[in-house]
């Protein structure tokens, strides 16, 4: 019987994205590798817990679940999160970003100095500025002016940034020119907190990090240039007996671009965990579990370093 794995996550280094495994064990992705797994039959998705520790209860999850949490595991979770708004006396020095996402799409958010653009990697930037840095309290209270003033979320969902990648400006700079605008109306503003340090506009595009330039032959084709954002479905959620496999072309935050049978379907790594996986023998670019299209979509074998 082949060996089951558990997925902990995708997670961006300095090299790109790298798939985690229960163990420690870590798969660095690279455009061309080959992505094939399927879902363990009789299995079940089961809590991943929180903070480190097991559900207590071994709680069943839903598929279609990117937290693949239950209901306790979830709220002991968000109760030590800086994104939640529940911690308030971390003295690291946080930064206050605009993150943009595709046109119209721009959100302002914060994050630990010491962690660079992790934050913006793991949420798919596209392209995104500093607006100023201090302690975390200034950087709330900048982020919230920011939200009140302006109008810019805190959140875009996942699904309104997979629509719009496949169709992104050409250039950097007019990737940029949106966020450049809204940080030239932020640091215009009145009442930021004193001990907010502000930063020059610097946009920084992720582009050929995410590889969503590359052209993947037929599939992906959009007003005759093939681009590797231009997605036909998602992943819906992972089921049991079911296979997932197609060749690496892209990825943004925690999605997956694959290039299959059925044209590049993005998979979401966040459906993967709670699933024991098991690898998949051949050259499969099949797509088994359920799909659907894109909203808006555009139409307009080596020794395993983990299970792939």
């Amino acid at each position: 019987m082949a060996q089951a794995w558990k997925c902990a996550g995708l997670r961006w280094a300095v090299g790109g994205p790298v798939l985690g495994w229960d163990g420690g064990r870590r798969s660095a992705l690279a455009w061309g590798k080959r992505v094939a797994f399927g879902v363990a039959d009789g299995g079940v998705r089961t809590c991943v817990g929180a903070r480190g520790h097991v559900c207590p209860v071994g709680a069943v999850v839903p598929g279609r679940s990117t937290g693949a949490r239950c209901e306790e595991c979830a709220r002991l979770d968000r109760a030590h999160s800086v994104a939640a708004d529940t911690i308030a006396d971390d003295p690291r020095p946080y930064r206050v970003y605009l993150a943009w996402f595709g046109p119209g799409l721009v959100k302002v958010g914060i994050t630990a100095v010491e962690r660079g653009p992790a934050r913006l990697l793991e949420q798919g930037a596209v392209c995104f500025s500093w607006l100023g840095s201090g302690p975390l309290m200034a950087a709330r209270r900048t982020e919230e002016l920011l939200r009140a003033a302006l109008g810019v979320p805190d959140r875009v969902p996942y699904v309104e940034k997979r629509a719009v990648r496949g169709a992104l400006p050409a250039t950097a700079a007019e990737r940029a020119a949106e966020t450049a605008g809204l940080h030239a109306r932020a640091s215009a503003l009145g009442g930021w907190p004193e001990s907010l340090a502000p930063e020059p506009f610097r946009g920084v595009d992720h582009v050929g990090v995410f590889g969503l330039d590359r052209p993947v032959g037929e599939v992906g084709e959009v007003d005759g240039v093939c681009r590797a954002g231009a997605a036909v479905a998602e992943v819906a959620e992972l089921a049991p007996g079911g296979v997932v496999g197609g060749e690496l072309v892209a990825a943004a935050g925690p999605d997956l671009h694959l290039a299959t049978e059925q044209g590049v379907v993005v998979l979401d790594t966040r459906l993967m965990t709670g699933w024991e996986l098991v690898p998949v023998v051949g050259e499969d670019e099949r797509v088994t579990v359920p799909v659907r299209p894109l909203r808006a979509a555009v139409r307009e074998a080596a020794v395993q370093d983990g299970l792939f």
